[in-house]
């Protein structure tokens, strides 16, 4: 089954993680979207939980000449990650991909600032944490996300996905406590042929979607 876009999809994970909700272990949760295009997925979880909606703004590393295939992936301050087996595959490194971590780290904290206009992120510790985007095809982005938030120690840390290749959600299962997941194809070529309407999600529809929730809690 095809989703219609990401709003369906959204209504489709949302499904998953109440049965898993009902089986208790989701206490105070709070939802985190993938920009951009996890946005509209999350926003539908977080209403079907009456959670709270926040950003956790990664940013993909292409290869160079390929943006589109994903080599690494940075999240907040931290060291970019790479995958080791592509870098020894394409013979890069990861001093060559320098610039490339530089220009992306930028686009990272353009956005923190666009999105949440000054608010604080919402606080995750001992809490359970989704962490929701719009599929998952090699996962590098997701892995990273994942390891940041397990630094700010969450109850249990939840990934959910309305599409995942399932050699990825094996690999993602090492870093999630739990994988929720409405198809898990063996095979997955592109996140966008699992959907009928797959446009790109702008700032202005994040930035709005954000505002429809209640306002970020301040920590400190």
């Amino acid at each position: 089954m095809r989703f219609r876009d990401r709003r369906h999809a959204g209504e489709e994970l949302a499904v998953r993680i109440l049965d898993r909700a009902a089986d208790g272990g989701l206490a105070n949760p709070v939802v985190l979207a993938l920009p951009r295009g996890g946005v509209p997925v999350a926003a539908q979880v977080a209403r079907a939980l009456q959670a709270p909606l926040d950003v956790l703004v990664a940013r993909k590393i292409g290869v160079p000449g390929r943006p589109e295939s994903g080599i690494g992936a940075i999240v907040a301050d931290d060291p970019p990650l790479f995958d080791q087996w592509a870098l020894e595959t394409l013979d890069l490194s990861e001093g060559r991909l320098g610039a490339d971590v530089a220009r992306e780290r930028l686009e990272l904290r353009r956005r923190e600032e666009v999105y949440r206009g000054g608010r604080r992120p919402v606080p995750v510790k001992d809490r359970t944490v989704i962490l929701v985007d719009d599929g998952v095809a090699t996962g590098v982005t997701a892995r990273a996300a994942l390891r940041h938030l397990r630094g700010r120690k969450p109850r249990l840390l939840i990934l959910g996905v309305p599409v995942c290749a399932s050699g990825t959600a094996d690999l993602l299962g090492r870093e999630a406590d739990d994988i929720l997941c409405v198809h898990q194809p063996s095979q997955l070529r592109s996140v966008s042929e699992w959907y009928d309407d797959f446009d790109q999600v702008g700032d202005d529809e994040v930035i709005a979607t954000l505002r429809g929730f209640s306002p970020v809690t301040p920590t400190g």
